[in-house]
């Protein structure tokens, strides 16, 4: 058997997945010692001023860790060679839910795009009007006239997303199911390419996340520098969870699900952060969660301050529900287990920031650098570089599947320099929303 040339060569410099992971941790380690190094006089002067352990809380947790994730993304990204899914000779016939709270504005689209998407398998939506206070019934039953594929259930009194879910999953047909938001887009041939993914992943696969993009990114200054958490940030971390074998939020904007593996881990389960504890039950089980970085959905994100603050504070509220009912997870012996430990980290980070370099940042503005520094500027060139080399991924990702990535320079600079002054306080509160048990409310996103 002749093999072509090029053919070959791919084979030649093929590396299984474990070998990526070490050459990432590898090379992160490498550039944590060095940092370790460079911070020494730092880290030295503050000493002086807060205490030996103190300014290692700040120092580790402003720069090192971090510095460490960074390299750490940046390597894997650079080695990811993702196999193309391909056209399936028969199409799975999909049975797709959709909880909606108060959605009037919103709902009649979502399911427009839907029946553009002309899906070749069979199709079942459910729209669950969770007690909406709006016109959101009365859009969904006129739509009922007009898509044979739809369904509606009405529930009068409002009970939470999850409850919401569980209670149209009762009515699912289908081995597949897919989770769209009420308030979300679906880009040309998302569906399926999402289920072309599910089954070209490897067989223990059971969630396939999407990849969820900003309709509303030309708002105002928040919605544009969400524009590019999204498009780069967020699906960067997904794409490498997913290529060591376990993205850790099949977000319930856009996901499929095997049904059977839903059943098996009991639905989704009653708390703020529903698909990120769903998700944990499914790695806690056993079962590959993959991420599709090509079947794009676009919704609406916070608009002000507040909403991106709470929604910010739900993720983080929602993490740290899934270590609270999937504890045993941490002694998992598998790859997707390291990004779980890198999750514990997140309260110490998000911490460190909001006590130390946020108010670093101000003692440097009157000239004193005890915390804020030549050092800690010299993050800014490197955080650059991530997001360069992100961005690249991502424009290709773009041209592949017919989408222009619009100029957003201003939300880029804000995103970069100024985003995490707001997310990361924002995550202490959420912890915070955790620990002193605060009550829990429908939340979108």
């Amino acid at each position: 058997m002749k093999v072509d040339g090029r053919e070959a060569k791919r084979s030649a410099i093929y590396l299984p997945v474990s070998a990526k992971f070490l050459i990432a941790l590898i090379g992160a380690i490498a550039w944590m010692g060095f940092s370790i190094w460079a911070a020494g006089p730092w880290l030295a002067d503050l000493k002086s001023y807060v205490g030996t352990a103190f300014a290692i809380f700040l120092v580790y947790g402003i720069a090192i860790i971090p510095g460490f994730m960074n390299a750490f993304m940046a390597i894997s990204l650079i080695l990811d060679k993702r196999p193309p899914h391909r056209p399936l000779s028969v199409y799975p016939p999909l049975s797709i839910l959709i909880a909606a709270y108060n959605e009037e504005a919103s709902i009649e689209e979502t399911l427009v795009s839907i029946d553009q998407q002309k899906y070749p398998g069979g199709l079942q939506v459910i729209v669950i009007n969770d007690g909406s206070a709006d016109g959101t019934a009365q859009v969904v039953q006129r739509a009922l006239e007009r898509y044979s594929w739809l369904s509606f259930v009405d529930l009068k009194k409002n009970g939470g997303k999850a409850r919401a879910l569980n209670i149209g999953f009762k009515e699912v047909l289908h081995d597949l199911v897919v989770t769209v938001d009420a308030d979300s887009f679906l880009y040309r041939g998302a569906l399926t390419s999402i289920v072309e993914r599910y089954r070209a992943d490897p067989p223990n696969t059971r969630a396939v996340a999407g990849k969820i993009l900003v309709r509303n990114s030309r708002q105002n200054w928040i919605t544009r520098c969400q524009e590019w958490d999204y498009f780069h940030g967020i699906s960067a971390v997904k794409r490498v969870q997913s290529l060591f074998q376990g993205t850790l939020v099949a977000q319930g904007a856009f996901s499929v699900y095997d049904r059977a593996a839903l059943t098996e881990v009991g639905g989704w389960p009653e708390c703020v952060g529903e698909d990120i504890v769903l998700t944990w039950a499914l790695l806690n089980a056993g079962y590959r969660v993959g991420h599709c970085e090509d079947a794009c959905l676009f919704t609406n994100v916070p608009s002000t301050l507040k909403q991106l603050v709470k929604q910010r504070q739900r993720w983080a509220r929602g993490m740290t529900e899934a270590f609270v009912k999937h504890p045993r997870i941490l002694f998992k012996m598998r790859l997707s287990t390291f990004f779980i430990h890198w999750n514990l980290l997140f309260p110490w980070l998000d911490l460190a920031f909001t006590i130390g370099f946020i108010p670093g940042i101000i003692f440097a503005l009157f000239g004193y650098y005890w915390i804020v520094g030549p050092m800690t500027l010299a993050l800014i060139p490197a955080a650059f570089a991530l997001s360069f080399l992100m961005f690249s991924i991502e424009r290709r990702m773009f041209k592949k599947t017919g989408l222009v990535v619009r100029k957003n320079i201003q939300g880029f600079f804000v995103y970069v320099l100024l985003y995490s002054l707001l997310l990361q306080p924002a995550s202490v509160l959420g912890y915070l929303d955790e620990l002193f048990r605060k009550p829990k409310a429908w939340g979108t996103k």
